[in-house]
């Protein structure tokens, strides 16, 4: 590789860490073709620091109506003005991806609310890059809350379920 070619290469990388940074994106991933046998695989990733809880107001009314008679949906759980990923059971995403909550498309999930997990056991997948990667309990526990709904994108360090 010539060096006028080895400055244009770095030039390239820089100018794709400006565009992580100008469009506040986590990941690019470039291959540069220069010949048949010829290429350059570039991969530019960066963490963002974690985003603040959005806080959402509730009507006074809704606080007086009486419960709906349906039941809650399994991810449901109360509204909290704290921060999932500072509780002391929460499960974070260890990368960038995309969550199922269960193996297969119709398959059942590999946990819901209230179920007991053990050390190891699947909580859900994150996909990244082609690959299923399985997310494990850390602990044994009862799930409290599943933060998450299916085919969701997350961030390295996302909360993903609660355990207690």
């Amino acid at each position: 590789m010539t060096d006028s070619r080895h400055e244009a290469d770095v030039a390239f990388i820089k100018a794709l860490a400006e565009l992580l940074r100008e469009n506040d994106l986590t990941e690019v991933q470039v291959k540069r073709e220069y010949g048949e046998e010829d290429s350059l695989n570039v991969r530019v990733s960066r963490v963002l620091p974690a985003a603040a809880p959005v806080q959402v107001a509730v009507p006074a009314a809704a606080h007086a109506a009486p419960a709906p008679a349906a039941p809650a949906a399994p991810t449901a759980a109360p509204a909290s003005t704290e921060d999932p990923a500072a509780h002391p059971g929460a499960v974070t995403s260890p990368m960038v991806g995309t969550v199922y909550l269960q193996g297969e498309p119709g398959a059942p999930s590999f946990v819901s609310v209230g179920a007991s997990v053990a050390e190891g056991d699947t909580l859900l997948i994150v996909e990244a890059m082609k690959t299923m990667n399985h997310i494990h309990a850390p602990r044994a526990g009862t799930v409290k809350r599943i933060l998450v709904g299916d085919g969701d994108a997350v961030e390295f360090g996302t909360p993903l379920v609660i355990i207690e």
